[in-house]
């Protein structure tokens, strides 16, 4: 079945640190290998390619070919979960620069997976094609607080990767650009699966500052989050970086008129 690739080395442990808001029961199997590796007849599973999987004892998987409906017996490494499709577990950054990289994929295109040097930390991988057209891929630390928050700047923390992957698709905020659609998956990416699993965007009129006083973000609010001037995600972004600046005391919301 030919010579298995050198893997891609990574101490990432196996699903240990995924956020509780994420659930595993909503994943797509991927290939990160061609397999088999080599021999005149060409590679009968892709790397890229979405996979079923028919049975799997840990280290070894049966999994079928969603193009030529073949069935293989692979290592488990050979492949890697993805969440809300664009979450990849098992992914080192070799391999996503290889994935992103795909004909497919075009700038804009992004994953987050699993940091290869922080536990529970996470890397964003966005494809950023220059004018001479040649592909580059370009990481960002994806940090935790520990309030559970996320972020890529301190000024700018988020309740969930969600949120994050939603912001950054409306803003690029000092990435390269903005986040297009997530890195492509042959077998997958249907307009209707993808608009089903990638979060939908609601762009809120531009905020004027000066409309806003010290109790509308620190006040919970009753009013829908959807119809409000500051949402309550808005108001926890903005607590979360007075704790991390040292600067939420008690009467901080006294203090912060702006």
């Amino acid at each position: 079945m030919g010579t298995c690739p050198i893997k891609c080395r990574t101490n990432i442990a196996q699903l240990e640190h995924i956020p509780e808001s994420v659930s595993l029961d909503d994943h797509m199997v991927v290939s990160l290998y061609n397999y088999p590796s080599h021999g005149v007849s060409g590679h009968s599973i892709h790397t890229g390619e979405r996979l079923t999987v028919i049975s799997d004892d840990g280290d070894f998987c049966m999994v079928r070919s969603t193009t030529t409906d073949q069935e293989y017996y692979i290592p488990s490494d050979y492949t890697a979960k993805v969440i809300k499709r664009w979450l990849f577990i098992r992914t080192c950054r070799m391999k996503a620069e290889e994935l992103l990289s795909l004909p497919n994929n075009h700038t804009g295109a992004f994953m987050i997976r699993e940091s290869e040097t922080e536990r529970e930390f996470y890397s964003l991988s966005i494809l950023w094609r220059t004018s001479s057209n040649r592909n580059s891929v370009k990481h960002y630390r994806i940090c935790r607080l520990q309030n559970g928050f996320f972020y890529i700047s301190p000024s700018l923390t988020f309740p969930s990767l969600d949120h994050l992957v939603e912001h950054y698709s409306e803003s690029a905020d000092g990435l390269c650009c903005v986040l297009k659609e997530p890195c492509f998956i042959e077998g997958s990416d249907s307009a209707s699966e993808v608009s089903r699993l990638f979060p939908r965007m609601i762009r809120r009129p531009t905020l004027n500052w000066k409309d806003v006083s010290s109790s509308m973000i620190f006040r919970k609010s009753r009013v829908d989050s959807q119809d409000s001037l500051v949402s309550e995600g808005l108001r926890e972004a903005i607590s979360s970086y007075l704790f991390i600046t040292d600067a939420g005391c008690e009467d901080c919301a006294v203090r912060w008129n702006t």
